[in-house]
Parts: structure tokens; sequence; C-alpha cells
């Protein structure tokens, strides 16, 4: 298994070359598969027309007990793409030419995909390999971090664990120059210090605490920031300031595009371009947006897309290329599976 892995490495090599570097204020996205239309034509895609303003593009969701058999048949990966391996490889090839710097992912997990147990390792570093992406992004969830006050008022949960097996596993399989970034729980750095009384509290509070500041921590390259479906007491701003206290690196604060039965906060375009210019005081905060594709139900008013969002992100970033996603012919809220963000919650 180990020389098999390390002759995937060595072919994965070539391709992750460009992967170094990011800016230090990124503006990650979460491209949803089940929203990509079908189509044969690479040029058709959204995702080789995506805005040029995005660094990193996250292409959700893979299982982590994926099954590839390295020949970009996705039937297996857990990726719901209507398009075949070869078109998403060459749209992907597409994108870059128009931004030779973007960084494209493989975002493993979710809400839904929870097989941590059976995580196929030699199969994600196939399939990144093969369609010619730059790392990977770990969105673990599980039910119950089971975390508690340990010793010094230090919160300890039963998954730091698997976090450090996880971050260790994944920067031997994806060494630098790829990327390797986690999504994390929007409370998940409260319950300390002078976020102790912060609001919501949920059995997720403090939960990312042990993790970050680990010293294997430094493994991790962007830390996105779930800041939704946490309920009215929720404050995005806050839950940024309580990550910072404990991690140093670049930070995404998450906004999310409304969709039914979610707890918010789902933000106007206003409300999104000023969050983003209070974030970019920060020399090291950057934004995420769930999802690229996602629209909102239609009893969502005037609930902005996530192409709309997009340009508001890119408005309140300063930056240049803030063009709009060309429409795609997509149903609204589909998937069959439920993706990361639309099944969270911070109620016990």
């Amino acid at each position: 298994m180990m020389r098999v892995l390390m002759l995937l490495l060595a072919a994965l090599g070539g391709s992750i070359a460009r992967a170094a570097d990011l800016p230090p204020q990124v503006f990650a996205a979460y491209h949803d598969s089940w929203s990509e239309p079908p189509t044969v034509s690479p040029a058709a895609t959204s995702i080789a027309r995506l805005p040029t303003s995005i660094d990193v593009v996250m292409l959700a969701f893979a299982r982590p007990d994926l099954i590839y058999r390295n020949d970009l048949d996705l039937a297996g990966t857990g990726l719901e793409y209507r398009i075949d391996g070869a078109t998403l490889r060459d749209a992907i090839a597409l994108l870059r030419r128009r931004k030779p710097e973007i960084r494209v992912l493989l975002s493993v997990g979710g809400a839904v995909y929870r097989s941590w147990g059976r995580l196929n390792v030699e199969g994600l570093v196939g399939l990144v390999r093969d369609l010619g992406l730059d790392g990977i992004d770990w969105d673990y969830e599980l039910g119950n971090p089971d975390c508690h006050m340990g010793v010094g008022g230090k919160i300890a949960c039963a998954t730091d664990q698997n976090w450090q097996r996880l971050v260790m596993l994944g920067r031997r399989a994806f060494p630098r120059p790829a990327l390797m970034t986690v999504s994390v729980w929007s409370v998940g750095a409260y319950g300390e210090g002078e976020f102790r009384q912060s609001r919501p509290r949920s059995r997720y509070t403090g939960s990312m605490l042990g993790v970050l500041r680990a010293a294997w921590a430094t493994e991790i390259d962007l830390v996105s920031i779930n800041a939704y479906d946490a309920g009215p007491d929720f404050s995005p701003m806050e839950s940024f300031r309580a990550y910072r206290a404990v991690w140093p690196g670049r930070l995404a604060l998450g906004v999310e595009v409304r969709y039914a039965g979610g707890a918010g906060p789902f933000h106007t375009l206003t409300q999104a371009e000023t969050l983003t210019r209070a974030v970019m005081r920060d020399p090291f905060g950057g934004m995420m947006l769930y999802a690229l594709l996602m629209r909102p139900p239609p009893d969502g008013g005037i609930s902005p897309d996530g192409p709309a969002l997009a340009e508001a992100v890119c408005r309140g970033m300063a930056r240049a290329g803030c063009e709009a996603l060309p429409s795609v012919s997509s149903p609204n809220g589909r998937p069959a599976l439920a993706p990361s963000g639309q099944n969270r919650s911070s109620a016990p």
C-alpha cells in the first residue's frame, strides 16, 4: 500500500507545483457539484467560467471512503457532477488558463459523508492527481465531538486525536506545495477566556480549540469558518475574533446562500459586503462562500444567490474581476444528499 501511495505522490508532484504561496487574504468558495448542469463541453461548464476574483475553489464533496480506480470515473467518489471526469478535468484546465494562480481543491466529507474510519487516502490522491487539483480540503463533521473542560480551564474533545490523524495523514499524502485546508464549526473557538460565555452554546462549543493550538496545526494552510446555521444569537464577527485568538494563520469567514429550513445568518448583498470589509481589516483575514451555484428557495424574498454573493464579497475585498458568474441552468434546492452547511446546527 505504501509503495502504491509513493508512486501516486510522485505522479502528483507535477500538478501541484503551482499550489504554493496563497495570497494573505484569501477568497475561497465551494463549488456545489450537484448544481452543475450536464454538458459534454468543458467550456460550457460553470467551472471554466468562474470569476477570477476567487483564489481557492473547493469541489464539494468527496466521500472519505470513496471508490476510485484512477480512471476518471466519478461514480464512486461522492462528487455529484452530471459531467464525466474528463470533462471536469478539462474544465479545470480552462479555468487555469484564465487565472493560472487559482487553486482547486477536493473537499472531503461534509454533513453527510462521515465514513472517516474507512478513509481511502490512495483514492483521494489518485483523484486529485487525475483531475489536476492542488490539494485537499477536510470538512470533518461528526455528530458529537464530546468536549469537556480539562486541566487549566482548557477545552479538550474526543475528536482532537481524530483531527491530528487526519491532518498528519493529509500532509503526508499531500506534501507542500500542495494545499491542505480545513472547514470548521461556527462556535468551535468559543468556551474559553474572552469567549467563554459567547453564544450560542452547544456540544460543538470549543471543538476546534485543542486542534488549532496544537503544534501540528502548522500543517494547515487555511481555516474556513462555517459562520452560519447557528441561529439568531450568533455573531459572525465574534466567531472570527474567537478563532483569531487561537489561530494566527489565514482565516476565512464563511457566508452562505439561504436555503429552506436554514438557521442563518443569511446576508443581503449590502450586509455581505460590509461584513467582508470588516474582515479585511485583518491582514490574514479572508472570506469563504457556500456555495457558488446555490440559489435561495422561491420564498426567499430578495435573498441573493451564490453568484451575487460572490460579487458582493469581491467588492468588499476591493478586488478587480468582480464579474458575475454566467448563469447556469440548474435546478434549485438539489441535492439528493444534503451538502455541508445545510445540515449544520448549533443545537445539541
